[in-house]
């Protein structure tokens, strides 16, 4: 009885008003649930309503529930593409089972945890294919299926055409098509195809439209996409007050823009957009204290034929201690900085084995730290020069069914960077007697990161609808590894976890993870400015989407998660973990990205912050808090 519903004071989402189409399908529901259940006959041969002595509206009801049905045989007639033993092994069903009419059109037509006989047929071009239960005996609880297959013939793709894009090129949709024209019809391809142009994030997922058209003369089918464009890119304006100075960014990125367009002067609307590729600018500043600019370019198509994406970056910040540069057209010998200076490329390609959801990102980075007097107690040295040239190999499986959403799927990630093994090329060199500055002058580590993802649909019929009860599961452990114990852990590239930390001030590779419900970085092992070699995290989430329209989607989401970090790996303990829990929302909005509001309470102390708040709320901005 999901819409009639009682009157009582905690019910606030749903009226207690009675109305008769909301009933009458509460009754088509309650005889299916019997029918789930094997009870085949089963039927509600009365209902009638009534005054309650406090005069409010009675229901009454009487069920004849009938007899519970099993299955006793099952067969197949008119296959000759594949063996009854084939498709009885498909379908799952056995002597014994309870009889559930649903279950079996599920395992004919659309299974969501795996094929179905449907799916076979249709992804081998039989595009007519159908299968229809016949119940052949009905004797005391035994039921007799017969199910007959007209399998019609197989078609093979004619023309495959694309319609409604207004600004996202024909070429930046059409190699994510996995429909070409003579191959034969699939419609796992097709289902994987609009997953494909959804993980794009340029279109409007409930307004997407697949139209097959037939074509029995020649025995073909074209293939319609239907798709409509949504806002893709990005802005990013703020300013706030804090510490007796005003802090503010200003950010731009180009979802969708088109480099190859930029010498058309049409094209200027305002910016040359429908090439696929992503352009960001971002600069940052509070005055004399910190400035950033950071700039990247990703072509995702290098070349135009294979998914081989390019991606470069540039960024500087300077970080001072609020000092002038000069003073009456001196230098000011008072002014404390950092100058951090770095870029980057990287190299990515989709793989097809051990399946075509998995990819790899290869890429190589350099930092150059310039250290002038800067005592901020976050480094053990405060002048002289650093260097961090490192390899970055990312191998990763994504499947999620939705970039902003996901309903089902998973995303599995494994990230190791790499700086040369600098003291191996040195044997015999005594590092413990230099200062830090010279043993940091080339940075040298090894760093894993391990991040998982699961997706799994809670409600009934969730595989494909998007208002579905999602479970998420997370995990996500990182390590800093060493090649030589006398030089000791990099000051660089470390972990922080606590709270959900929005400061812009992370250039130097550091590790921010957010754990709600505890201050910022207040679980940082051994303090929050040295950072910790070690990190894991793990939890869970019950979400439910409030809105699933492109342009303002909302979820409300409890959670549970779970927490720590190590000075080093050596004392690394995955069970010595600080635990929190609470509920939250997140609005994405295609001009702004998404935003999370969190209430989080802690269910444990820490001792080196005996005066925290119990609970707290946490404003984010991203994709994905707490990711490592």
């Amino acid at each position: 009885m999901k819409n009639v519903k009682e009157r009582a004071w905690w019910r606030i989402f749903k009226a207690s008003k009675f109305l008769e189409a909301e009933f009458s399908a509460d009754m088509d529901g309650l005889v299916a649930l019997y029918r789930e259940k094997g009870y085949r006959n089963a039927r509600v041969v009365e209902d009638s309503l009534y005054r309650t002595p406090e005069g409010d509206l009675g229901v009454a009801m009487s069920v004849d529930e009938g007899g519970q049905f099993h299955l006793r045989e099952i067969r197949f007639t008119g296959n000759t593409k594949f063996s009854s033993s084939q498709l009885d092994s498909l379908l799952g069903l056995k002597r014994g089972d309870l009889y559930d009419v649903a279950e079996l059109e599920k395992r004919l037509f659309m299974n969501p945890k795996g094929i179905d006989l449907s799916t076979l047929y249709s992804d081998d071009g039989y595009l007519t294919f159908q299968a229809i239960p016949v119940e052949v005996r009905a004797e005391q609880d035994s039921i007799d299926l017969e199910i007959r297959l007209v399998e019609g013939k197989q078609f093979r793709i004619g023309r495959v055409d694309v319609r409604g894009n207004t600004k996202t090129s024909d070429h930046v949709i059409r190699r994510e098509i996995r429909t070409m024209p003579g191959d034969l019809f699939s419609r796992t391809d097709v289902m994987r195809t609009q997953r494909e142009l959804s993980q794009l994030n340029y279109f409007n997922p409930e307004a997407f439209g697949i139209n097959p058209i037939q074509n029995p003369e020649d025995g073909t089918v074209d293939i319609e996409y239907v798709v409509e464009e949504k806002p893709t890119d990005q802005i990013e304006l703020q300013g706030g007050w804090g510490g007796g100075r005003i802090v503010g960014s200003l950010g731009v990125t180009f979802n969708n823009f088109a480099v190859g367009k930029a010498f058309k002067k049409d094209a200027w609307r305002p910016v040359p957009m429908g090439d696929g590729q992503r352009v960001s600018v971002r600069a940052q500043s509070n005055g004399l204290f910190f400035q950033s600019y950071n700039v990247s370019f990703t072509e995702p198509w290098l070349g135009g034929k294979k998914p081989n994406s390019l991606t470069v970056a540039a960024w500087r910040s300077i970080q001072s201690n609020g000092q002038p540069k000069k003073v009456e057209g001196v230098a000011n010998p008072a002014r404390q900085t950092l100058m951090i200076t770095g870029v980057s490329a990287s190299i990515g390609q989709r793989w097809k084995q051990p399946d075509d959801w998995f990819s790899v990102n290869a890429g190589l980075s350099y930092q150059r730290f310039d250290f002038d007097q800067y005592n901020s107690g976050l480094f053990s040295f405060t002048d002289g020069r650093s260097n961090n040239i490192a390899l970055n190999l990312v191998v990763s499986r994504n499947s999620v069914s939705d970039p902003i959403f996901p309903v089902w799927g998973s995303e599995i990630r494994l990230n190791v960077k790499a700086t040369p093994p600098y003291s191996l090329f040195q044997p015999g060199k005594d590092w413990t007697g230099l200062d830090e500055q010279e043993r940091f002058r080339y940075v040298e580590y090894h760093k894993w990161k391990f991040v998982a993802n699961w997706y799994t649909p809670l409600t009934t019929g969730g595989g494909e609808n998007p208002k579905s009860l999602v479970l998420r599961t997370y995990f996500g452990g990182g390590l800093i590894g060493q090649y030589n114990r006398q030089i000791g852990l990099s000051p660089f590239e470390r972990f922080y976890l606590g709270g959900v930390f929005l400061s812009g001030y992370v250039l130097d590779g550091r590790e921010i993870v957010s754990l709600r419900g505890y201050d910022n970085l207040s679980l940082t092992a051994p303090d929050q400015n040295t950072g910790a070699g070690a990190i894991v995290k793990y939890g869970t989430e019950i979400r439910y989407p409030l809105s699933t329209n492109p342009s303002a989607t909302i979820y409300t989401m409890a959670f549970l998660e779970a927490g720590n970090t190590w000075e080093t790996g050596d004392g690394f303990d995955p069970f010595d973990v600080y635990r929190s829990g609470g509920i939250g929302m997140r609005f994405f909005l295609p001009m702004f990205g998404l935003l999370g509001l969190d209430y989080g309470w802690r269910f444990d102390d820490v001792p080196s912050a005996p005066s925290m708040a119990q609970g707290q709320f946490h404003f984010s901005l991203g994709m994905n808090i707490g990711d490592l």
